[in-house]
């Protein structure tokens, strides 16, 4: 009822002019929009987590609304000097991915291109090494797939007692058992894929389509290099994709995302996205100890001169934002109507 009266209220106020005077503003010039994207939609994905995936087309949609509405959509390092210079051009925009999956290849990557956008990918490097699922997220993904169930016995995948896969909350749950039981027994990428292979015999869900498809990879090599050849800027996203409150494990995990990257593209990368959003600000220290100019996090709003150079707010856009609400944020309404505004603090780390 809430949503469907925000979306009502956010139509209003398009239809009275406010999105067109909002959006052209000496106020929304002075702000920079840092959007925010993950996963676009292999298959399912975005049944799966629509807070996170989103189908191609409504990626198509929404970039087409950022050439309607007349946004500058800038490379990210650019827009944040522009920022920090007062010269910001109307409506600016940049365009970032999280953790660099094999669909940003398969999916954005043609479609920034067809709209000459740039775009910068936060890649975690570990599994650029492999081409398999990541580990934790594949288990999410296929237990998701047998939803509503409640199996009697785990004991073919190590797993004791029933395993209840009726809510998200009790699939987390089983997730979490198989990540412990993957750590205490100290199983590498390709021991936990072999565990995952069993589980997915054991869902009744096909393993191989799903690895065919290459949902939940990360991009090789070859991949990585090809979007960097072609103007994508490459940026810091950890090695595994985690950010340890012990300061050395903290800035190893910067120290290895880094020299992976450079290895790739031979770049050195100065920009930060926060795994999951997740920050301290024990971290801000450590991560200008490394050299890094800027990290963004997954709290919404519009950056702005005043925002700290670490802690940079985004817009997270996915398969639940209307065409009206990516607008709204667009020329700035959605900002000024946003009452929540940071990001929770809690995530189970990905080692991808």
């Amino acid at each position: 009822m809430l949503r469907k009266a925000k979306l009502a209220a956010l139509r209003s106020l398009k239809k009275a002019g406010v999105f067109e005077w909002v959006g052209g503003s000496s106020w929304r010039q002075k702000r920079l929009l840092i959007l925010c994207f993950h996963g676009i939609s292999l298959d399912d994905e975005h049944l799966w987590r629509p807070a996170l995936y989103m189908e191609p087309q409504r990626l198509e949609e929404h970039l087409e609304l950022l050439k309607q509405t007349r946004c500058s959509v800038l490379p990210l390092g650019e827009a944040l000097q522009r920022l920090r210079g007062g010269d910001l051009p109307p409506r600016s925009v940049a365009i970032t991915f999280d953790d660099g999956t094999y669909d940003f290849y398969r999916h954005a990557r043609p479609l920034l291109s067809q709209y000459g956008y740039p775009a910068t990918v936060y890649l975690t490097t570990y599994y650029t090494a492999f081409e398999l699922p990541v580990f934790n997220v594949i288990c999410s993904y296929m237990l998701w797939k047998r939803r509503g169930t409640v199996l009697d016995s785990g004991a073919e995948i190590g797993l004791t007692g029933p395993l209840d896969l009726r809510t998200e909350s009790t699939r987390y749950s089983v997730v979490l058992r198989l990540v412990e039981m993957a750590a205490r027994e100290n199983l590498g990428v390709r021991e936990q894929d072999a565990v995952a292979a069993r589980l997915a015999q054991f869902l009744d869900v096909d393993f191989s389509e799903i690895k065919s498809k290459r949902i939940l990879q990360l991009m090789n090599p070859r991949e990585v290099e090809e979007i960097a050849n072609s103007g994508i800027d490459v940026q810091l996203h950890t090695h595994r994709h985690r950010t340890p409150e012990d300061e050395g494990l903290f800035r190893r995990e910067i120290q290895d995302n880094r020299n992976r990257i450079r290895e790739l593209i031979s770049k050195d990368a100065v920009h930060f996205c926060y795994p999951s959003g997740v920050y301290r600000r024990s971290f801000l220290d450590w991560l200008e100890k490394e050299g890094v100019v800027s990290s963004t996090t997954c709290d919404v709003g519009l950056a702005t001169q005043q925002s700290e150079n670490l802690l940079l707010p985004r817009f997270i856009d996915n398969q639940n934002r209307t065409s009206i609400d990516f607008e709204s944020w667009i020329t700035g309404v959605g900002h000024l109507l946003a009452i929540h505004r940071a990001a929770r603090q809690r995530y189970i780390p990905k080692d991808h």
